[in-house]
């Protein structure tokens, strides 16, 4: 394989990573429980959190830590679902394109 082969292969696998990264923002995945929704993104930031007032009811009975543990596992569900709805999307990418030549296979 000559230089030029391979910087063309290198634009190519950069561009892919490119378009496969813009694909994992699209992603998002919502999570809820307890009167808590979160929703996450695949580039595992959050897009959006909502809290019934019914949530609320654990910080007005004088149990914070409670309303605290619940958005904090509502958070990590949230990220944990967009992880696994992402790593799905990855896997049919990468057998829908032809990475294998990339990589000298």
């Amino acid at each position: 394989m000559g230089m030029f082969d391979q910087i063309k292969d290198a634009m190519k696998m950069r561009s892919e990573a490119k378009r496969i990264q813009n694909e994992m923002q699209r992603i998002s995945a919502e999570y809820s429980n307890g009167g808590i929704t979160v929703v996450a993104k695949g580039d595992m930031s959050i897009a959006k959190i909502e809290i019934a007032p019914s949530a609320y009811d654990e910080v007005k009975a004088g149990k914070p830590q409670r309303f605290e543990t619940m958005l904090l596992n509502v958070v990590n569900g949230a990220i944990k679902k967009v992880k696994d709805v992402t790593q799905q999307e990855m896997a049919k990418m990468v057998q829908a394109g032809d990475f294998g030549s990339l990589f000298g296979k």
